[in-house]
């Protein structure tokens, strides 16, 4: 069982990794409404989602702050409270209510692609783009131990692993483009991020990889 970053948290990224992105406004294709990021905790989701809403234009949304927002309790308190069934039926209401925002990057909670259901929310959202951003395990737990955040799924680093190893393979199925970005700076994986999306509409692929 997991425990999703609380909202008050900052980023996965530091800020001395973050340069200016450029001024002028970035365009993606006219088709897409919104666009989902998903990957591994420690994987800049929220960081990177910030700084692409900001450069396209449009607004982020990080899905569990939403859940916690609609529920008025902490991702911790919603396990501890109702267990993790519950919680993931409220996870799944959440995320189809962020789904119905236009001109949108959502940053989804790590354990959310796991659920079939919300998986299908997302492959069956007309004009939705979902973006893996990946890297090695022992990079995402350098990144995330670099913080000083309480992260209780990464105080057995075996079990960490393991719960990488099972979703990995669900992030890359879910996601229409793969974005490693293991030694890329959050800007610089965002300019790979709009590169790719552009590429990855013209060729109408079902899987890229930048």
């Amino acid at each position: 069982m997991t425990s999703a970053r609380p909202t008050s948290q900052p980023s996965t990224l530091t800020e001395s990794q973050t340069e200016s992105l450029p001024s002028a406004p970035a365009t993606v294709p006219a088709h897409l409404k919104r666009i989902v990021l998903t990957g591994f905790m420690g994987a800049g989701k929220s960081t990177i989602g910030r700084l692409l809403a900001s450069r396209i234009g449009w607004n982020f949304l990080d899905v569990d702050a939403h859940l916690e927002a609609r529920t008025g309790a902490t991702i911790p308190q919603l396990f501890e409270r109702h267990g993790e069934a519950h919680f993931r039926r409220l996870e799944s209401s959440a995320l189809a209510s962020a789904l119905g925002r236009s001109q949108a990057v959502l940053a989804l909670g790590g354990g959310a692609p796991e659920e079939l259901t919300n998986r299908l929310l997302i492959e069956q959202t007309p004009a939705t783009f979902t973006i893996f951003l990946d890297a090695p395990f022992p990079t995402l737990y350098d990144r995330c131990m670099l913080q000083d955040i309480g992260r209780p799924v990464l105080a057995d680093p075996e079990a960490a692993q393991l719960r990488f190893a099972r979703r990995h393979p669900l992030y890359r199925r879910l996601a229409r483009l793969t974005i490693d970005t293991a030694d890329s700076t959050p800007a610089e994986t965002v300019e790979a991020i709009l590169s790719g999306l552009n590429q990855t509409s013209m060729n109408q692929t079902p899987h890229s990889r930048t």
